[in-house]
Formats: C-alpha cells, sequence, structure tokens
C-alpha cells in the first residue's frame, strides 16, 4: 500500500519503518531540514535498538523517502498518518498545534480518496476536530474527496519499539467506518496473523484507551513508591512485597518495581492531559492528580536520601558519582527524567556529579552544555574517580553486576544509593559499603 507519515520524530519514524519493512511504499514527510538529511542517510538522530538497520535496509530497497512538504508526500497515498508531537502546555493539556497544521496541510493537499490516521497522544475529540479541518480547508478549495479521520494510537515502549509494533498485544481503530476500517485492517494484516489484535471502537474511546493505558501503568508505578516509603517507615522490604503480589494473577508482576519515578515522553504528559480533560468535563480526576504528585515527590527521594546520610557535614564540596542518566534502559531520553532533579538538586546543594550513560551523553551534553559542577565522562569506571558516593538512577544492564570490592576501595564515603534496587542489600554490605535502596526497609535500618 502507499502511506504517508507526517512527523518523523520517534513514533513517526518507527511507524514508517515498520510499514516499510513488511512491503508497503512509505513517505515519510519531516520538516526539519537537518532530521530529512540526517535520515536521507540513514542516520537516526535518536536511540532506539534496530531502528537505524530499519531505515537503512528500507530505504535502500526504495520503499521509504523523506520530504520536507505534505504537499509533495501526499501523492496517490491511500493511508496517511499524523504523528507530530503534542507536547504538554503548563496547565497539562495538550499542546494541538501540530496537529492543527498537519491537518490543514492535508487538507489543503490532498487529491483523492484518503484513509486520515491520528496516531499523536491526543486528547478525546481530536479525530472530530481533524476531520472538520480536512473538510473546512477541501471546501475552501471547491473540492470533494471521501477523506475519514481514524484514531490508532499507539502502544510502544522506548527500547522495544520495533517488536511492540511488530507483534504487538492490540491494534486500536477507532472509527465506524467500514470502508476506512476495512483498508486499515488491510495495512495491519502482515501484524494481526497468528491471532486477532484488531480492536474496532468509536473514535472518542480509542482515544481514551490511550491515555487510560498509560495512566493506569503510571499508577502502578506510583502506588509502588508510595509503598516504598512504608516499607522504609516499618522496616519491611519492598522488593520482597513486589514479589509476593505480583503472583497474584489478578494483579500481575509488570511495572510493580519501585524506584526513582518515571519520566519519559509518555507517562508524565499523559497523566497531566488525562487530569485537564477531566477538568474541562467539570470532573476531579483525583487519582491521576495524586499519581502525579507521588512521582514529583518520588523524584526527590533520591536527594533526600544522601542528604540525610551525609547531614553531618553537607553536600557541598563532595563529590557524587550518577551511573544512568535516560529515564530508562535502551533509550537516549532524557525528557522527565529522574536524574535531572537528582542531579540540579545535589549541583544545587554545592557537590560536584560526575555522570555517564551508556547512550544518553549526547542528549546530556545538550541538556547541559556547560553546567558547573557536573562532569560529563567516558565510562561507569571514569565517573568514580574522586568520588564519595555512588547514585545509580538508570536501571541500564551494564550496572547490575558491578564489582563492589572496588566500588569499596573507590568511594571516599564508601556508600552507594541504588535507586533502582538493582542489587542485594547484604552482598553491597559484604563489600563492607554502606547500602541505600528504595523501600529497602530492613536494609537501610542496618546501614545506618
Amino acid at each position: 500500500m502507499r502511506v504517508t507519515v507526517i512527523g518523523a520524530g520517534y513514533v513517526g519514524l518507527v511507524t514508517a519503518a515498520c510499514f516499510a519493512d513488511v512491503g508497503n511504499s512509505v513517505v515519510c514527510v519531516e520538516r526539519d531540514p537537518a532530521r530529512i538529511d540526517s535520515l536521507r542517510k540513514a542516520q537516526v538522530p535518536f536511540h532506539e535498538p534496530g531502528l537505524s538497520e530499519l531505515v537503512a535496509r528500507n530505504a535502500a530497497a526504495g520503499r521509504m523517502r523523506f520530504v520536507p512538504e505534505v504537499a509533495q508526500g501526499l501523492g496517490d497515498a491511500q493511508v496517511c498518518f499524523i504523528a507530530v508531537g503534542t507536547p504538554p502546555l503548563p496547565t497539562g493539556q495538550a499542546d494541538m498545534g501540530q496537529v492543527r497544521e498537519a491537518a490543514a496541510q492535508i487538507g489543503r493537499a490532498v487529491s483523492g480518496p484518503l484513509v486520515v490516521v491520528q496516531k499523536s497522544t491526543a486528547p478525546v475529540g481530536t479525530v472530530a476536530m481533524v476531520q472538520q479541518i480536512i473538510d473546512r480547508e477541501m471546501a475552501a478549495r471547491g473540492v470533494q474527496h471521501w477523506v475519514r479521520v481514524v484514531s490508532n494510537p499507539e502502544f510502544l515502549k522506548e527500547g522495544s519499539a520495533i517488536d511492540d509494533f511488530m507483534r504487538g498485544d492490540r491494534i486500536v481503530l477507532g472509527s465506524r467506518d467500514e470502508r476506512a476500517v476495512t483498508l486499515m485492517r488491510q495495512l495491519y494484516r502482515p501484524f494481526n496473523r497468528n491471532h486477532e489484535k484488531i480492536m474496532v471502537m468509536d473514535a472518542p474511546s480509542s482515544e481514551l484507551t490511550k491515555y487510560a493505558a498509560n495512566a493506569m501503568l503510571a499508577t502502578r508505578i506510583s502506588f509502588m513508591n508510595e509503598l516504598a516509603r512504608l516499607a522504609e517507615a516499618v522496616g519491611a522490604d519492598i522488593e520482597q512485597v513486589r514479589l509476593g503480589i505480583g503472583v497474584d494473577q489478578r494483579i500481575g508482576s509488570h511495572f510493580l518495581y519501585a524506584g526513582a519515578g518515571y519520566g519519559g515522553s509518555c507517562f508524565p504528559k499523559d497523566v497531566k492531559a488525562l487530569a485537564f480533560m477531566a477538568r474541562e468535563a467539570g470532573l476531579h480526576a483525583q487519582l491521576a492528580e495524586a499519581v502525579d504528585a507521588v512521582n514529583q515527590r518520588q523524584k526527590q527521594r533520591l536527594f533526600e536520601k544522601i542528604a540525610a546520610h551525609f547531614a553531618a557535614d553537607g553536600l557541598k564540596g563532595r563529590t557524587f558519582a550518577v551511573w544512568g542518566l535516560a529515564f530508562k534502559p535502551n533509550t537516549d531520553d532524557l525528557r522527565d527524567a529522574p536524574s535531572i532533579d537528582l542531579v540540579e538538586a545535589l549541583l544545587g546543594a554545592g557537590a560536584r556529579v560526575r555522570a555517564f550513560d551508556p547512550v544518553a551523553m549526547d542528549a546530556a551534553r545538550r541538556l547541559w552544555p556547560a553546567r558547573q559542577g557536573l562532569e560529563l565522562v567516558a565510562s561507569a569506571a571514569e565517573a568514580l574517580d574522586g568520588a564519595d558516593a555512588l547514585v545509580v538512577v538508570t536501571e541500564w544492564l551494564a550496572f547490575r553486576s558491578p564489582d563492589f570490592d572496588e566500588l569499596a576501595r573507590r568511594l571516599k564515603a564508601r556508600v552507594v544509593f541504588d535507586g533502582r534496587n538493582l542489587w542485594d542489600p547484604a552482598s553491597v554490605r559484604a563489600a563492607g559499603l554502606v547500602y541505600h535502596g528504595i523501600g529497602r526497609g530492613a536494609a537501610d535500618l542496618k546501614s545506618d
């Protein structure tokens, strides 16, 4: 099929590459000239495992090409995806400016039958809004074409997006137009062979499904972080609690890990957007607001533990090694990452920071081009040079089995802060280190 994707960011590029890889002809519209230039050289400007290879293979085969204008890319497309950004406004509301502009450009350029797919995460009512804009622009041109807008939310996890797209657990389509749904079924047929994954519903339900999914997952994380504080207070171990509840089939084991808080491009903004939608509807989304509040508080937890441990002499002049800056492993995404809160708090207290991340160093240099007191170093080992203590913020595989004896020799204060509960407290203490985790009540009490 002939597919156009407007927006070659994270969602748009993954979508385009995966559709191209099963034989479709895909045109990506991207207005950023620098990004267009990079993509034409098969250089992906962000880290996602396997994506560079996928883009290179399909571009070389002629199944993917990149253009700067919607009018250039729409041509004789049968399906056009809108995959532009919807960043949060200060109120929590999603900024729909890019979606509106994409819809207007489609309306000005469409020249035949077309299914427009709203892929960007956007509030309930976006499909209707996009349809109205396209219809208005066609009317202004004095043309009439069969154009139908469908909601098709993405459920991609950064770090495993290609597998999530190729072998996802559901494909949600929001439309009651049989012709549009039939075309979408045809497009998704290669990803729907093993068992039926397509779920057809009305557009508002589809739009809300995306927010509901992310808010539910964020709720599980904040719930465990709330329990982690209680575990510390009463001397329980949140890791044991996690195992004890995760085997319950009604609960399951996913997203039950206490830690330094969630971040990224989805959970923070989608939880806030859900709360905003509720307010707009005259409701009070108490749970969504609490989930966000718990997460904001949890992002301060590592610094609070560090400040408490060094309360006698303070943090000024001390040096901290920070392992992990991305909000999660297998990505270079620093958006709303807990590491930002930690680094800024440490620097604000007069400490120095030596930080390392396996893939997010370029992103970190863009975020902190010249931050006094912060050194972005080339390896985890180099981060330890001159450090009083080590803080783990991101659960990269490379951080899971360090040489604790070496850490004890190199860390001047012989203390580690395990922000993702990667390590067995007893093994850490056996090396002569003081251990602080998240919600490891008994372990922390023994360390103090």
